[in-house]
């Protein structure tokens, strides 16, 4: 993870830019592999200034998942930005996610936990294939997911048939009456 290393002691004053190109390995030193497949454009503009860094991570590019309710895999777009100042101070400390304090004595900064966070956190938290959300996936799976739905259950309690354990439950009650 040499490249994610930034030396930023030899940089002149002012504005500096980083590409990376992102792909599974990437993601296998972090043992993440929700991602069958990843590749993601990363930039980084990093503005050097007498008594702080700014550092402004853009990312964009697709990583293929399995959708939440089919199981079958998919191209996710993400795309995100993420913006980062960091200061010098007596020890290391991150205040929040937004500023990073590192030791007076530091000359590199690692952004590889920065441009990880910001691929996954662009990942819907659930993850639906377009072809279910269009409706043009006609996967016997879809009629399975229907007809094991909770409406189903739903419609049968209306039917005036409870679930037996109610039942006990609300003998409970009734015992402290």
């Amino acid at each position: 993870m040499k490249e994610y290393t930034i030396s930023f002691v030899g940089l002149k004053l002012g504005k500096h830019h980083f590409d990376y190109k992102i792909d599974n390995a990437f993601f296998a030193f972090f043992d993440y592999d929700e991602f069958n497949d990843a590749h993601v454009d990363a930039s980084l503009l990093l503005t050097k200034k007498a008594n702080m860094l700014e550092l402004e991570f853009s990312i964009r590019g697709s990583v293929n998942i399995n959708c939440d309710l089919t199981n079958l895999a998919y191209d996710q777009f993400v795309e995100d930005k993420l913006a980062l100042v960091v200061k010098f101070g007596e020890e290391f400390d991150e205040v929040n996610e937004e500023l990073l304090i590192i030791p007076h004595g530091e000359h590199q900064i690692e952004v590889q936990q920065y441009l990880y966070e910001a691929i996954v956190l662009a990942v819907p938290a659930k993850r639906i294939h377009p072809k279910v959300k269009d409706g043009s996936m006609g996967a016997d799976i879809l009629k399975k997911l229907e007809e094991l739905s909770p409406k189903a259950t739903d419609e049968r309690q209306n039917d005036g048939e409870t679930d037996p354990r109610w039942n006990k439950l609300k003998e409970l009650l009734n015992d402290k009456k």
